[in-house]
């Protein structure tokens, strides 16, 4: 059964997009219903715009308060029935509250193999950066679940990437990301088909 989507992102919407295509080709049968970010030159906005999709720039600092930020958020989402969010490449804690109403239903994409390099701090090119200079040999892709705590949700997918010696930050990037785009339609497809189950704070895939 395919889920209403909302997806997060900040940036470019790569991410986003390969979601997108991936529910174009059939390979989940779920699809985008609205994507929201609090950058409003975001190349994930304009890939919505692309598709037709709904989206909304929506930063905390169109608002007085945290409250009115995150009630417009919630607005947002029961408006455009989402039942389920995708955290792609999105660089803001979501308030407690969203958290809650969604609970085991927010995942995010990081790009290493947590718990290493993750937290604070560790996002985008820093997440490479900190993998070459710790001269590690594998890397990869991890989808967790949301919670309070940055990168600290169960972790439900992972698919590693080798780091190559000649490879820099820049380069094992790319290829992360290559990894990252075949990873959230799979993991997408496993919560379509009720295959996850969390006791614990520990996954389970059916």
């Amino acid at each position: 059964m395919g889920l209403n989507l909302c997806v997060f992102a900040s940036g470019s919407g790569s991410n986003l997009k390969a979601i997108i295509k991936a529910s174009l080709t059939g390979r989940i049968n779920s699809r985008v219903s609205l994507v929201i970010s609090n950058n409003s030159g975001a190349g994930a906005l304009k890939t919505a715009a692309e598709y037709n999709i709904p989206y909304l720039h929506l930063s905390q600092k169109l608002f007085a308060t945290q409250k009115e930020f995150t009630a417009e958020i919630l607005r947002s989402l029961k408006k455009h029935k989402v039942n389920f969010i995708l955290l792609a490449g999105y660089m803001k804690m979501l308030d407690p509250v969203i958290i809650k109403k969604f609970r085991n239903r927010i995942i995010n994409i990081h790009p290493a193999l947590l718990p290493k390099f993750g937290g604070k701090g560790m996002y985008g090119i820093h997440v490479h950066e900190a993998v070459v200079a710790a001269n590690e040999q594998i890397t990869g892709a991890t989808i967790h679940f949301v919670n309070e705590v940055y990168d600290s949700g169960a972790v439900i997918l992972q698919k590693q990437v080798r780091v190559k010696p000649a490879d820099d930050a820049e380069s094992l990037q790319k290829r992360v990301l290559r990894a990252e785009h075949k990873l959230y339609p799979e993991a997408i497809r496993l919560f379509e088909e009720k295959r996850v189950r969390v006791r614990k704070n520990k996954v389970f895939i059916k």
